[in-house]
């Protein structure tokens, strides 16, 4: 269960869309809500979603109207749309995800710098789509499998391997020469941007999306699980661990830009805090310049986007 509801909660928007989110607002002062709303919102959403699938043996739809009543069980039907249209755009980053995971072991990712090779790929709309309909095709395989043969053996071998190469990736950012730059951009908070209330909703969405509290996702995974599950525990797990990602994402890729940005001719911060495709391509620019002179690249950067495809298409 703890595998599967941190297979859930971690994927890209972890890897990918936290260190983005941060970095665009304000580093330091966005941790402040950010860990606020864990606590606040996140984890007792969590809570209630464990509880209402553990009792009911439901799904949003049927569960919501079980336990208020036959003519609110549109609530559990829009939580679904939502979650769905969630998934039409999820899916697309799950594609970015196995795109990176082949070109990294047929050494496509060799010889070309990063911004390169995201800018060539994210413009060619016939490869994003392939690997688009790669990932779609993925998760229903996995969905077919259920909820033991699929999800479980899955994600309780891979989410591990996620970790491991999450904290290689930090000590590795952490020693390239001027890495500290990026720490500072992270945890010195700007206590002016706490003022502006974007701030406080991009934490909020952050840590709604992140945890996937309030999806209905964990209301169906409650529904398999035992009576005596602790769901006040596993919620707690899921959260923190789900946040400790976070921050091992955070930890690798903002000392790296930090010290490999200079090398291409870039201002660290000015590459952090820039909108648009720079800004969505964050992590697929930065990750293989993190890993690049490392001693058997080409292994760990396959290792590590197959990982990552792995939590992608655990939490599609």
């Amino acid at each position: 269960l703890v595998f599967a509801a941190l297979g859930m909660a971690i994927g890209t928007g972890n890897i990918w869309r936290f260190p983005r989110i941060a970095a665009l607002n304000g580093g330091g002062a966005f941790l402040i809500p950010w860990i606020l709303f864990l606590f606040l919102w996140s984890i007792p959403l969590l809570i209630s979603e464990f509880a209402i699938g553990k009792k009911t043996r439901l799904g949003p739809v049927g569960a919501l109207g079980a336990l208020v009543g036959k003519k609110y069980t549109w609530m559990g039907g829009f939580v679904a749309f939502c979650t769905i249209a969630i998934m039409f755009y999820y899916s697309v980053v799950t594609g970015w995800c196995l795109n990176y995971t082949v070109a990294a072991i047929s050494g496509g990712l060799a010889g070309v710098n990063g911004p390169e090779y995201w800018n060539s790929f994210s413009s060619n709309s016939g490869l994003t789509l392939a690997f688009h309909f790669a990932a779609i095709s993925i998760g229903a395989l996995i969905v077919v499998r259920g909820i033991k043969g699929g999800i479980e053996t899955a994600t309780k071998f891979l989410i591990p391997s996620l970790g491991v190469l999450l904290v290689i990736g930090v000590i590795r950012g952490l020693t390239l020469p001027g890495s500290v730059g990026g720490l500072e951009f992270l945890f010195a908070p700007d206590w002016q941007a706490l003022l502006d209330y974007k701030v406080w909703l991009h934490a909020l969405s952050q840590s709604a999306w992140s945890t996937g509290a309030g999806w209905g996702l964990i209301m169906t995974y409650a529904v398999y699980i035992r009576q005596k599950e602790d769901v006040a525990l596993n919620s707690f797990i899921a959260g923190l661990g789900n946040n400790s990602a976070s921050l091992l994402a955070a930890l690798a890729i903002f000392p790296a830009v930090f010290a490999l940005a200079p090398m291409l001719g870039q201002v660290p911060a000015e590459v952090l805090q820039e909108s648009g495709p720079a800004s969505t391509g964050l992590t697929f620019i930065w990750v293989p310049e993190l890993f690049r002179n490392m001693p058997a690249s080409t292994l760990v950067l396959f290792i590590f986007f197959l990982a990552l495809s792995i939590a992608a298409i655990s939490s599609l």
